[in-house]
This record gives C-alpha cells, sequence and structure tokens, in this order.
C-alpha cells in the first residue's frame, strides 16, 4: 500500500446518528425529566447543606454489560431505595465506558455486543434505552463520562456524573466538566492526590471554549459557563487508603484553604478498599459513623455493587456467567440490601437522638 498523507493507520471512518435524531428516536418523557430534575435538585441540595439529614448514596455495577441484569438489578434497587428515602438518596450507578490502564474491554457503548466489534451506534441506543427505561421507573442514574462526544448522546438522563481518577488532570475532561448539567464528582488522582481533584475543582468552575459537536453532529465550538454543582470525590490510591477520619479532615481543610469549602462523596471501592471488594461494607460502615457523629464534611457513598458478588474475566465469544461483574468486583444483592438498610438504620437512630436547639 502506497504510503498516504494522513490517515495512514486508519481502518475505517463511520458516521454515527447524530444525538438530536438518537433523542428523536428515543425521547425524554415529561415525567422522565421531571425525575431526573428532582434528582439533581436533591443533590444538589445535600451538597449545598440544605438537606443535612440525608447522605447521597450512588451504587451498582462497576459497569453494565447486560440489559436485562441491569434492569432486574435497578428494579431491586428501587424498592430498598424508597423504603430508605428519608435517610439516603439513592442514585444507580449505570457506568458505560470503562478507561483502561492498557487494554480490555471499554464499556458497554464501545462494544455493545462483548465480541469486539466496537457497534458504538448501537452502543448509544443500548444505553439510551436504559436509562430511559430505569429513569422512568422513578430511579435516577449516575455515570462516567469518559469520551467528552457521549454526553450530547445521554446527558439528559443523568442526574450526577464522575470525572476518573485517569482523566481529572485532563485539561478536555475538566472543560467538559464545566458544561455539564448535573453535579459532577471529581475523583483524586490514581497516586491518591487531591492537587489534581482541586486543580479540576478550580478549573471546572470557569467558563470555558472548546472545540465538540452540537445536536446534529456538526464539529462546533462549545462555551461554557462553569459548573457551581462540582465536588471531590475520595477513592485512595498510591497504596493509601483516604476515607478515615484524619483524610476527611484533611480534604475539607484542603479545600476550604482554596476558598471552595466542599463536602465530600467517599468512594468505597478502587484504592479505599485496597482492591478488596468485600471490604467495601466496612468503608461504608466508617464513613456513615462519621457522617452520625458529626462529621458535616461527609455528603455520601459510592459502592460498587451487582447481583452476584465477585467478578469474572471477558473474553470475547465466552459464555459469561449472568449477573456477575466483567470489570471490578463487586458485592452481591444480599449484602447490598442488607448494608443499605444497616446503614439507614444507623442514620435513622442518630437523627431520633439528636435534641433539636432553639
Amino acid at each position: 500500500m502506497a504510503e498516504r498523507i494522513e490517515n495512514q493507520n486508519i481502518i475505517t471512518i463511520s458516521p454515527l446518528t447524530p444525538p438530536n435524531s438518537m433523542k428523536a428516536e428515543l425521547p425524554i418523557t415529561e415525567q422522565t425529566t421531571s425525575v431526573i430534575l428532582q434528582a439533581r435538585r436533591h443533590i444538589r441540595d445535600i451538597l449545598h447543606g440544605r438537606d443535612s439529614m440525608r447522605l447521597l448514596v450512588i451504587i451498582g455495577p462497576c459497569s453494565i454489560h447486560d440489559y436485562d441484569a441491569a434492569m432486574a438489578y435497578a428494579e431491586r434497587l428501587k424498592l430498598v431505595a424508597e423504603r430508605v428515602n428519608d435517610q439516603m438518596l439513592i442514585v444507580l450507578r449505570t457506568y458505560f465506558e470503562k478507561p483502561r490502564t492498557t487494554i480490555g474491554w471499554k464499556g458497554l457503548i464501545n462494544d455493545p455486543h462483548l465480541d469486539g466489534t466496537c457497534d458504538i451506534g448501537q452502543g448509544f441506543s443500548l444505553a439510551r434505552k436504559l436509562l430511559l427505561e430505569i429513569n422512568s421507573m422513578g430511579l435516577p442514574c449516575a455515570t462516567e463520562f469518559l469520551d467528552p462526544v457521549t454526553p450530547q448522546y445521554i446527558s439528559d438522563l443523568i442526574s450526577w456524573a464522575a470525572i476518573g481518577a485517569r482523566t481529572t488532570e485532563s485539561q478536555t475532561h475538566r472543560e467538559m466538566a464545566s458544561g455539564l448539567s448535573m453535579p459532577v464528582g471529581l475523583k483524586n488522582g490514581t497516586d491518591g492526590s487531591l492537587q489534581v481533584a482541586l486543580n479540576a475543582m478550580i478549573a471546572a468552575r470557569h467558563p470555558h471554549s472548546f472545540i465538540g459537536i452540537n445536536g446534529e453532529g456538526l464539529t462546533s465550538v462549545i462555551k461554557t459557563n462553569g459548573n457551581p454543582d462540582r465536588h471531590i470525590v475520595l477513592r485512595g490510591g498510591g497504596g493509601k487508603v483516604n476515607y478515615n477520619p484524619q483524610d476527611i479532615s484533611e480534604a475539607m481543610n484542603f479545600l476550604t484553604k482554596e476558598q471552595i469549602p466542599r463536602p465530600i462523596l467517599v468512594d468505597c471501592s478502587h484504592g479505599n478498599s485496597e482492591k478488596d471488594h468485600t471490604r467495601q461494607v466496612s468503608v461504608a460502615r466508617s464513613v456513615v459513623n462519621q457522617f452520625t457523629n458529626g462529621q458535616s464534611a461527609i455528603m455520601g457513598l459510592l459502592v460498587e455493587s451487582n447481583l452476584k458478588p465477585g467478578n469474572q474475566k471477558w473474553e470475547a465469544g465466552k459464555p459469561l456467567e449472568w449477573g456477575v461483574s466483567i470489570t471490578d468486583a463487586c458485592i452481591g444483592w444480599e449484602e447490598t440490601e442488607q448494608l443499605l438498610d444497616e446503614l439507614a438504620e444507623t442514620i435513622q437512630k442518630s437523627s431520633a437522638t439528636t435534641v433539636p436547639t432553639c
């Protein structure tokens, strides 16, 4: 093959259905719009201290790879969410994009058929269908935005978003966060560094202009206002945890010195569980005990949970066990339900013993 001046290493370039066309095919209803706007308001109330009695709990599979299993999980979680609503605002973790340290399955949007064909158009469609169905149940959804094009397809269906540890330092993702319409959690770096997240907090609050696409899929200049609803997510790293009382206090002092006094969400997985999914429960208990003992710097938890515990290795064409994660290991449903009920009871007892002051 003759040497090319461009596209030398490109196999194909395949246009996608524009975001507006997909939204027209899979439209959001007024009822679902109400669910999402209400959830965003409730999250903002917790974030800005207007609701100091509840914790935000973002919980669900490390990644979604099976539509039916995701719906089965959502149906179970919805029942618990209704039961504990006075103590916790439950948001379902619906992660469709997975950052990889080297290579591997990149998530439902990138490879929905789990066979390496990377039918991204179908991936966007499946993700949007699933989000519509879950939100229609009255259960709000959270996700991590990895590709800056993705929000054009699904951000109207998301109530809380994360910028991950691998991308918090990225200028592209800080600019994207500045324009998102929902509260955004910015994770500390993979080495445990808080400075990366703090820099992202500062950058994302300011207006930006950058290159993206519009609803018609045309390359466009995107101008943002800056996001007033961003906050830090502590996830451990560098061989250390950062959810203990001194870690929470240090992070809050760090933010206060920079005149960004925001409460903190704790990721019970990743570095904070020392990559052992069974330790998430003890992390969650510790964080909730700190909250009920008066640590107002805590706004919530992030937990990786699935229908069945553990994880399994994905290989293209290999049969998979239903309800088991193919990325990070998760706690199973029985343990999840017990944990949420236990945490709600802890918060309820603390509220009952709190004596109001005049």
